[in-house]
């Protein structure tokens, strides 16, 4: 049987332990609380910035003609997902373990994830709640002179979003459950509202943008921009058109947000572990305070052997991912971008405020909902109160996650590659780590909150989250599948249309980042040589 202890790759870290693989439970309804989990959890995460903020923004500004943007992002991630959960299922590490196991070492890697990891201290998601619950409190949408109350309110909603992860047994259990209480609330408020008041002509406006690879923005003759086919143009005139790069950061966001983005999308190895998948069922969990006496979780990861039973129970595990992945979170996050950009392409024109407030795009949309045609003063004020509760039900668990995904991440991280943690602390003492890793991130959050709020705008710190998550996920992409590669025994190493499918993530959220970058910074750039 291959790999044995002595076959296994030598790497910065210890050696991962020998076990075999678990059996999986046949994928059946019968047996639907086995494989529904992770995919619904990234799911519940990820409608937040992109389908919430952003993707609304955009129809509103275009029309449903730059969705295609979403529709290449979800499938590109789909594949940068499918890798995290490859190393997960092999040995129940998270891929973060799995870079610091890779040369020059732990310190070299955990310094430049921290790096790509900065978008994760803007608070933003709450920054951005706490302007809708202003919203609820003054009956209107916040401006410029309510900063004060929206920062107070920014600092409750960050200490009151830490308080589910406190209980559940394990951590990722109270996951689970917001995230699906949230997935279920927030997509049912949009197709209700969606079916009975959106129009036939909106709907496939938005739709069909999902197809309509290639639409770009470009100046037109009256100083504002149109949507035109790149490929089109090039046909009709033998040249690229000259893209309108006054909202490029915009689009950037709304792509870095689409589905997921940045290291988010890597927490999916986490969960699959979490979950009990693969080798992650014999290496453990993330106990919450509350509950968790019971739960533990190895230093170091569990490999197995290449025995026939062993092959065949991770073709089993595998199709969990895949099911995962392209029956529950590639569907959902095409859903979750369609029905809150078709409330805003309905109702975002009859805001009063449209264009005259720095707050989420969800407020304005809420705002036309109050005051669109056809609505008596009872279903107006329902509609404006529901929807604004649906967008709470968005950021503020959004925002949980981020807490949760950020100490959840260096928790991981350090209690493997901390050679002394792994000598000194017990298995049932990871919680140690991860609270106070929460606390500081949370005391931090606080500040943050109120620099951006000060010297800054939620919209800002949302737009600058999104744009550092396209380099995060183009350079990870990259090295995750040096990591599977590298590390993985090559029966169970990536096939070449998952390598091919991660090289081009890699190079489209590279090529976002860098058009974004030189959009902003080349006139400066230039006027240094000038």
């Amino acid at each position: 049987m291959k790999p044995d202890g002595e076959d296994l790759p030598e790497t910065c870290l210890p050696r991962w332990e020998l076990a075999d693989l678990p059996e999986p439970r046949p994928l059946a309804w019968r047996n639907w609380t086995s494989f529904i989990g992770p995919g619904i959890v990234m799911m519940g995460i990820q409608i937040g910035g992109g389908e919430w903020l952003f993707g609304p923004e955009i129809t509103a500004r275009y029309g449903g003609g730059l969705m295609w943007i979403a529709s290449v992002a979800i499938v590109l991630q789909v594949f940068y997902n499918i890798e995290c959960g490859r190393y997960a299922l092999y040995c129940g590490e998270p891929v973060l373990s799995g870079f610091m196991r890779m040369k020059p070492g732990p310190l070299f890697w955990g310094g430049l994830i921290l790096f790509l990891n900065f978008g994760a201290l803007i608070p933003g998601l709450s920054t951005h709640g706490a302007a809708i619950i202003a919203s609820l409190i003054l009956d209107r949408p916040p401006g410029v002179d309510d900063r004060g109350l929206v920062t107070i309110l920014a600092y409750g909603t960050l200490l009151t979003v830490a308080l589910p992860v406190l209980v559940g047994g394990k951590v990722y259990n109270m996951l689970q459950a917001v995230m699906t209480a949230k997935v279920l609330l927030v997509l049912g408020f949009c197709l209700f509202v969606g079916i009975l008041f959106v129009s036939p002509s909106n709907w496939w406006n938005v739709l069909s943008g999902f197809f309509k690879v290639g639409h770009v923005p470009v100046s037109d003759p009256s100083g504002g921009e149109k949507l035109t086919n790149a490929f089109g143009f090039y046909y009709d005139h033998g040249q690229w058109p000259e893209i309108a790069l006054a909202n490029v950061a915009l689009l950037g966001a709304f792509a870095g947000f689409a589905g997921g983005g940045g290291l988010s999308n890597s927490t999916y190895s986490n969960f699959v572990r979490d979950k009990g998948w693969g080798m992650g069922s014999l290496v453990g969990a993330i106990p919450s305070a509350v509950g968790g006496k019971q739960v533990t979780l190895s230093h170091v990861g569990k490999a197995f052997p290449l025995s026939a039973d062993n092959l065949r129970r991770w073709r089993g595990w595998w199709r969990y991912v895949m099911s995962d992945q392209i029956a529950v979170w590639a569907p959902g996050c095409f859903v979750g971008m369609a029905l809150p950009a078709l409330l805003s392409i309905q109702f975002a024109p009859h805001s009063t405020f449209q264009g005259g407030t720095e707050w989420a795009q969800a407020v304005i949309v809420a705002d036309g909902l109050r005051h669109g045609p056809g609505f008596g003063p009872v279903a107006a004020k329902l509609l404006w109160v529901a929807a604004l509760v649906a967008g709470m039900m968005v950021m503020l668990p959004s925002q949980m996650s981020v807490v949760d995904d950020f100490s959840r991440r260096w928790t991981d991280a350090l209690w493997t590659a901390r050679g002394r943690w792994r000598d000194t602390m017990r298995p049932d003492q990871v919680k140690r780590v991860y609270y106070t890793i929460l606390g500081g991130y949370v005391a931090w959050s606080l500040v943050g909150a109120y620099l951006f709020s000060t010297y800054g705008t939620p919209k800002l710190m949302t737009v600058v989250i999104a744009n550092l998550n396209n380099l995060a996920l183009a350079l990870t992409a990259i090295l995750l599948l040096w990591v599977n590669h590298r590390l993985l025994p090559k029966p169970l190493r990536p096939r070449w249309y998952h390598t091919t499918g991660m090289v081009a993530c890699a190079a489209f959220y590279l090529g976002l980042a860098a058009l974004v970058f030189f959009s902003k910074q080349w006139p400066v750039i230039r006027g240094w040589f000038a």
